[in-house]
C-alpha cells in the first residue's frame, strides 16, 4: 500500500480538471479499469484465502522504491535451475500479484467517493488563494502611494533619536569597560597594603559587571585576566596565611579570615592552614638545626643542605647541644602558640558571631554553621597532630646525639628544657607526650647507668682517699642550703623573710597561670628557664664566701682537703639562702653539759667529711634528675640507695669488722644490720677485684653494676693508744654516717612521691632495713676502742693473784679495783683530749663508756671464774671490790644503770646457791659461759655435794653449750 501511495503523490495536480484527466496510468502500474475492477470483483474469491496469501509475501516488496523486485527474485534462484521449480515459483508469485491486485482495486473503488470530495475542497482553496494575490497586489500600491506622500524628515529624526539613546549606552558601557581595564593597578596596590578582603571584594564586582558586557568581544580577555588577579590573590592569600604560622596577627589573620569567606573557601583555608604548621615545623627546625650545623663546620659546603632532618641531627656537636635544643623549642614555642592564638580567635570569633545578633545567627544560613563547625573539629583535631610532629622532631634530634658523655649540669639543663617542652604539650593539647618520654627516657637510662658507675668509681676514690677529718659547717648547716636542693625549693614552705614574701607571692600568682597564658602577648618559656637557672647558679656561686668572718678564718685555717675535688671546695661551706633551717636543735643540745658529753665551749655543728658532702651533693643531683624525669625515677632511687649502702659498707670494713664479735657474746651486730651488710656485699661489692690473681667467676655485666672494695687510706692510723685507737677518725666516720642516714630521712617523703606505687616497697624496705640500722654501727665500730682502751689482761692477771680462801672479812677492797678505775680515769682524760679535735656526741660517748663497762664487768666475772678456791668470806670481799668499783664508776659517768651490774652481782650470789637451785640455775642463765658455770660448780659446791652430784651439774652444762657449738 505504501508503494502505491507514494505512486499516486509522484504525480502533482494543476488544477481540479486537469487533476481529473490526469488520472492516467503510471509507467509500471496502472489503476484498472472499471471493467477490470469489474472483472477481477466477478471472480469468486476467498477473501480468508486472499489474506493468507498478502500475509505470504515476503516483508521486503513493502521496504521502498529502491527495491528491485526482479533482482530479487533472481538472487533467489538455485544455482541449478529446474523448470517445475520455477514454474512452481512463478505461478505464485502471479497469485500473490493477483491478490495484490484485487486487494488495491478494493481499496480504491472503496476510497473514490472521498477522493473525490478531497479534490473539490482543493479547487475551492485555489479560487480563494487567487483572490487574496489580488488584494495584496493593491495594497503594496497603496502603500507606495503613502510612502511618497508622507515627509521622510519626521521618520529620520526619530530614527536618529533611537540612535543616540543606543550610543548614549554604548558609551556608558565603554566608561566602564575601561574602569574595568585599570582595576588591574588598584588591585595591586591593594594586595600590597594586604588588604585581602577589599582586593578580592573588587575583583569579585569586576567579574559580576564584566558578566553584564560579555556580548562585546573585549570583555572575554577582560574576563581570563580578572580570573588571573584572582588567582593570583589566592596565592598571596595562602602565603599570607602561611605567615600566621610563625607570627601570629590579629589584624592580619583577621583580614585573611574574611577574604577567604568572600571567596567561599573557609574550609580550604583551614585544610591549608594546618598544612601551612606542618611545612612550618619541619622549616623551623631545619634552619635551626642546619644553622648551627654549619657553624660548627666551619665552611660553606652545601652539603648539609641536602641532609635529611633526621641526618642532620647527628651532625650537631656536644657544645652546641645544649643552645641548639634551647633554640630549637624556642621556634617550636612559637608555632605551637601561633595555634593556640589562631584557636583562640576563632573561639572569640564564634562567640562574638552568636552572642551580639541572635536574630543574626538564627538567620545564618546553613553553609556558615557548616563551615564554623568544620573549621572547630579542624582546629581541635589539629592539636594532636601538630605535638605529634613536634614530638617526632624533638625525638630525632634526642637521639641524633649520645649523651653519655655529658656533664651532669649539661644532662640537667636537657631534662629541664624537654620537661618544660612536655609541660607545653601538656597544656597545649592534654598530652603525656610518650614519644618524648620514651626517647628521653632511653637517652636518660643510658647517660645515668654510665654516670652512676662514674660516680661509684668516683666515691671509691673518695673513701680510700678520705682521712676522715671534720669538714668544718656552721652549726644550721642543713642540705636545703647546697646548690643541688635548690629545686626542692618550691616543695617545701620555709618561712620567709619580709622581704621575700611579695616577691614570693608574685611568684605564686604566676606559677597558677599556664604557659600559655604567661607568655601569650611576649617572652618564651624556654628563654625565662635558662635565665633563671643562671641567676640562681650566680646567687650560690657567691653566697658560699659570703659567710660572716669567723666562718672564712675557720675554713683558711683548716688545711686538711687537699685531695677534695675542686666543686667540692667552691661552696661546701655554708651556702646562704636566708631560709630558717628544717630542723630544729635536739633536747640532747640543749641539756647541761654532763662530762660524758664531751660538748665543752663546742658548736653542735653537724658531724661530716667531705665524701659526706659529696654523697650528699650526688643525692640532690639525682634527686634532681629523678623530679624532671619520673618514668627513671625507679632506677635513680635504686641508684641512690647503691650510694648509701656503699658509703656504709665502707664505713663499716674501715672501722668495724672483726672477728672477735662471735667470740665477745655481746651481739654487737644485730641480725638486721648482718643481713643488710650481706645483701650490700653480695649486690654491690666486687670482691673479686680485690684479688688480682682470683679466679673470674659470674658474667661481666654482672660485674659492671660492682664496685670493688675499698681500702682504708694509709694516712688513718687506728693502731695507736695515745689517739685512742683513731677514736677522732671513727667519731668523724660513723657521724658522718649517721648524719647522712638523718638526710635521707628527711628526704623520705619527696622520695616516696616520686616513687612509682608498685615499686614503693622498695623504698621502704630500703628506709627499714638500711638506713635505720646505721646507728646500730656505732657498737662493733666504738667497740675497737672500748676493747684496747683499757688494759683487761692485766686486770685478769692482777685478780689472780688475790687470795679469795681468806677466813676473815676484809675492810679493803683489792688493788685491782684501783687499777681498773685509774685505768678508767685515764680513758676519761683521753676521751676529753680527742673531744678538743672532734666534738663526741652524747650517744657516742655513752656507747664509748657502756662498751668499757660491760667488758670491766665481764672481765671481773672470768677472773672471779678463774678462782681455785673462794670461801664465804671470798665472796664477800668480791663484792666488797664490785660496789667500790661501781661507786667510783658513777663519779666517772653519767650511764645508768651501770651495764652488766646484774651480770656480775647474780654470778657472785650464785656462789651461795644450793645444789637444786645450781640446776635451775643453770638452765636459766645460759649468758654465762661454761666455764664459768663449771667454775661455780666446782668450787662453790665442790665440798658439798658429791662426785654423782657434780657430774650431772657438769653435764647439764654441757647440754646447754652444745647447740651453741
Amino acid at each position: 500500500m505504501q508503494k502505491i501511495k507514494s505512486l499516486m503523490t509522484r504525480q502533482g495536480l494543476k488544477s481540479p480538471q486537469e487533476s481529473i484527466t490526469d488520472l492516467s496510468p503510471v509507467e509500471n502500474l496502472s489503476i484498472p479499469s472499471k471493467e477490470e475492477l469489474r472483472e477481477l470483483r466477478e471472480q469468486p474469491v476467498d477473501p480468508q484465502a486472499e489474506q493468507e496469501i498478502i500475509d505470504a509475501i515476503e516483508e521486503v516488496y513493502f521496504s521502498d522504491d529502491s527495491f528491485d523486485m526482479v533482482q530479487h527474485e533472481l538472487e533467489k534462484l538455485p544455482t541449478e535451475l529446474k523448470l517445475l521449480e520455477l514454474e512452481e515459483c512463478r505461478d505464485k508469485l502471479k497469485k500473490q500479484q493477483a491478490a495484490v491486485s484485487r486487494k488495491v482495486a478494493d481499496l480504491i473503488l472503496e476510497k473514490q467517493p472521498a477522493y473525490v470530495k478531497e479534490l473539490e475542497r482543493v479547487t475551492a482553496l485555489q479560487t480563494n488563494l487567487q483572490l487574496a494575490a489580488v488584494i495584496c497586489t493593491n495594497a503594496r500600491r497603496q502603500l507606495s502611494v503613502s510612502k511618497e506622500g508622507f515627509t521622510e524628515a519626521c521618520l529620520g529624526l526619530l530614527a536618529n533619536q533611537r540612535k543616540r539613546q543606543l550610543l548614549t549606552g554604548l558609551l556608558k558601557s565603554l566608561r566602564t569597560i575601561k574602569t574595568l581595564q585599570r582595576t588591574d593597578v588598584r588591585l595591586s596596590e591593594m594586595l600590597e597594603e594586604e588588604d585581602y578582603p577589599g582586593a578580592i571584594q573588587l575583583c569579585l564586582e569586576c567579574q559580576k559587571a564584566a558578566s553584564t558586557f560579555k556580548h562585546y568581544s573585549c570583555i572575554s580577555e577582560l574576563n581570563s585576566k580578572l580570573q588571573d588577579t584572582l588567582e593570583q590573590i589566592e596565592e598571596q592569600l595562602d602565603v599570607a596565611l602561611s605567615k600566621t604560622c610563625k607570627h601570629f596577627d590579629v589584624s592580619h589573620y583577621t583580614k585573611v579570615q574574611l577574604a577567604y569567606t568572600l571567596l567561599g573557601k573557609t574550609q580550604t583555608a583551614m585544610d591549608q592552614l594546618h598544612m601551612h604548621f606542618t611545612q612550618a615545623i619541619h622549616n623551623t627546625v631545619f634552619q635551626v638545626v642546619l644553622g648551627y650545623v654549619e657553624l660548627c663546620a666551619g665552611n660553606a659546603d652545601t652539603k648539609f643542605q641536602k641532609m635529611q632532618y633526621k641526618d642532620l641531627c647527628t651532625h650537631i656537636t656536644l657544645d652546641s647541644y645544649i643552645p641548639c635544643l634551647t633554640d630549637l623549642c624556642k621556634a617550636l614555642w612559637e608555632v605551637m602558640l601561633s595555634y593556640h592564638r589562631t584557636m583562640r580567635w576563632h573561639k572569640e570569633h564564634d562567640k562574638q558571631a552568636t552572642t551580639s545578633t541572635p536574630d543574626a545567627a538564627q538567620a545564618e544560613s546553613d553553609e556558615l554553621v557548616i563551615d564554623r563547625g568544620y573549621v572547630k573539629k579542624k582546629l581541635e583535631h589539629g592539636l594532636t597532630r601538630i605535638w605529634q610532629d613536634v614530638q617526632l622532631k624533638v625525638k630525632a634530634y634526642i637521639l641524633g646525639t649520645d649523651m653519655s658523655n655529658f656533664k651532669y649540669d649539661d644532662f640537667i639543663v636537657v631534662l629541664d628544657v624537654i620537661s618544660r617542652l612536655m609541660q607545653v604539650g601538656e597544656e597545649f593539647c592534654n598530652s603525656k607526650s610518650e614519644v618524648l618520654q620514651e626517647s628521653i627516657k632511653r637517652q636518660s637510662v643510658n647517660y645515668f647507668k654510665n654516670y652512676h658507675r662514674a660516680r661509684l668509681e668516683e666515691l671509691r676514690m673518695f673513701l680510700e682517699n678520705e682521712t676522715w677529718e671534720l669538714c668544718p659547717v656552721k652549726s644550721n648547716f642543713n642540705i636545703s642550703q647546697l646548690h643541688e636542693f635548690k629545686f626542692m625549693d618550691k616543695c617545701r614552705s620555709p618561712s620567709l623573710s619580709p622581704s621575700r614574701k611579695n616577691e614570693s607571692t608574685a611568684i605564686h600568682i604566676q606559677e597558677d597561670l599556664t604557659l600559655f597564658q604567661q607568655y601569650l602577648q611576649e617572652g618564651n618559656p624556654f628563654e625565662m628557664h635558662v635565665e633563671q637557672k643562671e641567676e640562681e647558679t650566680e646567687d650560690v656561686l657567691a653566697s658560699g664566701y659570703e659567710s660572716d668572718e669567723l666562718e672564712k678564718s675557720a675554713y683558711q685555717d683548716y688545711d686538711s682537703d687537699s685531695d677534695v675535688p675542686e666543686e667540692l671546695k667552691q661552696d661546701y661551706v655554708d651556702e646562704q639562702t636566708g631560709d630558717v633551717p628544717f630542723k630544729s636543735v635536739s633536747r640532747e643540745t640543749i641539756k647541761s653539759k654532763k662530762r660524758s658529753d664531751y660538748n665543752l665551749n663546742k658548736t653542735n655543728a653537724p658531724i661530716l667529711t667531705n665524701t659526706t658532702l659529696n654523697v650528699i651533693r650526688l643525692v640532690g643531683k639525682y634527686m634532681q634528675m629523678m623530679s624532671i624525669l619520673k618514668p627513671i625515677a625507679f632506677d635513680v632511687i635504686h641508684c641512690v640507695s647503691q650510694l648509701f649502702d656503699y658509703y656504709l659498707y665502707a664505713v663499716y670494713a674501715f672501722f668495724g669488722r672483726n672477728d672477735m664479735y662471735e667470740s665477745s657474746g655481746l651481739g654487737l651486730i644485730s641480725s638486721r644490720l648482718r643481713t643488710t651488710l650481706n645483701r650490700i656485699q653480695e649486690s654491690l661489692i666486687d670482691m673479686e677485684a680485690s684479688n688480682e690473681n682470683a679466679v673470674m667467676h659470674g658474667s661481666s655485666e654482672d660485674r659492671k653494676e660492682k664496685v670493688p672494695s675499698p681500702h682504708l687510706s694509709q694516712m688513718v692510723v687506728l693502731s695507736n693508744s695515745d689517739t685512742l685507737y683513731g677514736l677522732a677518725q671513727r667519731v668523724v666516720a660513723t657521724e658522718s654516717l649517721v648524719f647522712l642516714a638523718e638526710q635521707f630521712e628527711s628526704l623520705q617523703s619527696h622520695l616516696d612521691t616520686m616513687m612509682p606505687a608498685a615499686k614503693k616497697p622498695f623504698l621502704q624496705q630500703f628506709y627499714s632495713q638500711t638506713v635505720s640500722t646505721t646507728s646500730e654501727l656505732r657498737k662493733p665500730i666504738y667497740w675497737m676502742v672500748a676493747a684496747k682502751a683499757i688494759d683487761y689482761e692485766q686486770m685478769l692477771l692482777l685478780m689472780s693473784g688475790v687470795k679469795w680462801d681468806i677466813r676473815e672479812i676484809m675492810s679493803q677492797h683489792n688493788i685491782y679495783v684501783d687499777v681498773l678505775l685509774k685505768e678508767f680515769e685515764m680513758f676519761n682524760e683521753r676521751l676529753a683530749d680527742v673531744s678538743r679535735h672532734v666534738r663526741i656526741p652524747l650517744p657516742v660517748s655513752n656507747v664509748l663508756w657502756e662498751h668499757c663497762i660491760r667488758l670491766a664487768n665481764r672481765t671481773l666475772v672470768e677472773g672471779y671464774a678463774n678462782v681455785k678456791k673462794c670461801s664465804n668470806e671470798g665472796r664477800a670481799l668480791m663484792q666488797l671490790d664490785f660496789q667500790q668499783f661501781l661507786m667510783k664508776l658513777e663519779k666517772l659517768t653519767d650511764i645508768r644503770p651501770i651495764p652488766d651490774k646484774e651480770f656480775v652481782e647474780t654470778y657472785i650470789k650464785a656462789y651461795y646457791l644450793t645444789e637444786n637451785d645450781m640446776e635451775q640455775f643453770i638452765k636459766n642463765h645460759r649468758e654465762y659461759s661454761m666455764k664459768q658455770l663449771a667454775n661455780l660448780v666446782n668450787v662453790c659446791l665442790g665440798s658439798h655435794i658429791n662426785k654423782k652430784a657434780r657430774q650431772k651439774l657438769l653435764a647439764a652444762i654441757d647440754d646447754i653449750d652444745r647447740p651453741k657449738r
